[in-house]
């Protein structure tokens, strides 16, 4: 039982894990719209890269939304997506998963 409470303890933490690389996502996203109102030398090595990680979704985002024309809101929807991940998937999971490590835990003692 304590194996399977660790194996368990050790998901737990990979899906915090996980929630933090969408949190530093979205801290890169931040960067990727305001580094959109600033008009930045696009080759910049660090401007380059926040383009390059956040415009493949946010192109897949675009291609589903009405045109808005110079107001690009798939930011924002991308923004809600991660929130409603990291809360109903990985909060969720999180939660379940160290409940039931602590269950086996206690069992096992």
């Amino acid at each position: 039982m304590i194996l399977l409470a660790n194996i368990l303890l050790a998901l737990a933490k990979i899906v915090e894990l996980a929630s933090g690389l969408l949190t530093v996502y979205k801290y890169i996203l931040l960067a990727s719209v305001i580094i959109s109102w600033v008009n930045a030398d696009p080759y910049n090595p660090i401007v380059n890269f926040i383009y390059r990680v956040t415009e493949p979704a946010l192109r897949k985002i675009r291609r589903y939304m009405p045109n808005t024309g110079m107001l690009d809101l798939s930011p924002l929807v991308l923004f809600v997506l991660i929130y409603l991940v990291q809360i109903v998937v990985f909060d969720t999971a999180f939660t379940y998963l160290m409940l039931l490590s602590n269950q086996m835990k206690g069992q096992a003692l």
